[in-house]
């Protein structure tokens, strides 16, 4: 059995989460109030007991507006209790006038190793998080994205199918940096034409070979656990980008709204047992310890 560096999960004390402290609101993955509490680490290291999972990758949890130094803080010393997560993504605004500051920020926190900016925009309003599809057109964002790439950080793309084209051309505008599509592009509609878009706009994601993607999410559109799905969906995306571009997430505790860590990995290492044990082992450890040098 291979070892797993979870390369997408978070931990979050409620009360620094505006959006979990407020009224409830509809959210993409659906009915949320089993989540409004803390996850803390050690709930998590109990989730995993068992699974081969050896390393972690904390991604940001959307704290409020001007804590996310502070959120990175937090993480990091948990880390240093714990020893897990053992790489933290945070969150900083790449079009902010403040990005050097927030980023030389960041760096003192010795796990940190890359940004999320979630810009994933959908004509849906239940789907939408970034005000407006192109974010990531503008000069201002582009400048904080060179400043990203040229201090050797990895940035988490998060887009849907119909934004694909701006991803294409973003990766290819800046070819050194490291890009990593969430949650395999984020397939949200699963009719044949849906499928199809999706397939052709992840075709022009991976001809920038600076870009790969996580297996991570897959549950997000259907709330629940779906082998076979999970398994076509890696079959699909393997064959695009190749074993040495795709990586797993857990998405915990986000998936745990709909099932449990021993499910989700079940399902992962069934739908991935289509490949050698070398591209297992690359899409389970190897890609995220290179990515994140773990």
């Amino acid at each position: 059995m291979h070892d797993i560096i979870d390369a997408h999960h978070h931990i979050w004390r409620q009360a620094d989460l505006p959006w979990l402290m407020g009224a409830m609101q509809p959210r993409i993955f659906g009915p949320y109030e089993p989540l409004r509490r803390d996850y803390p680490i050690d709930e998590y290291l109990a989730d995993i007991a068992g699974h081969g999972v050896t390393k972690s990758i904390y991604v940001q949890t959307n704290w409020a507006p001007g804590e996310e130094v502070n959120e990175a803080r937090w993480v990091q010393s948990v880390a240093d209790q714990h020893g897990w997560p053992s790489a933290i993504v945070s969150y900083a605004d790449l079009a902010g006038d403040n990005l050097s500051a927030i980023l030389d920020a960041h760096s003192e926190s010795p796990a940190f190793r890359g940004v999320r900016q979630q810009l994933h925009w959908h004509e849906k309003a239940l789907y939408r998080f970034a005000a407006t599809p192109d974010i990531m057109n503008g000069a201002a964002w582009r400048k904080g994205f060179a400043e990203v790439a040229e201090r050797g950080l990895v940035f988490e793309l998060q887009l849907f199918t119909s934004q694909f084209n701006h991803g294409a051309c973003l990766a290819k505008d800046f070819p050194n940096a490291t890009i990593v599509l969430e949650h395999a592009g984020m397939l949200e509609d699963d009719s044949p034409a849906g499928r199809k878009a999706w397939v052709e706009g992840l075709k022009r994601l991976a001809e920038n070979a600076n870009v790969s993607t996580k297996f991570s999410g897959l549950g997000t559109f259907i709330q629940r656990c779906d082998p076979a799905g999970i398994s076509g969906i890696s079959a699909q995306v393997v064959e695009i980008f190749g074993a040495e571009r795709c990586l797993f997430g857990s998405n915990f505790p986000i998936e745990k709204l709909w099932t449990s860590y021993a499910e989700l990995i079940a399902a992962h290492r069934a739908g991935l047992a289509q490949f050698s044990a070398a591209q297992q082992r690359a899409i389970l450890h190897d890609n995220a310890a290179r990515i994140y040098r773990l």
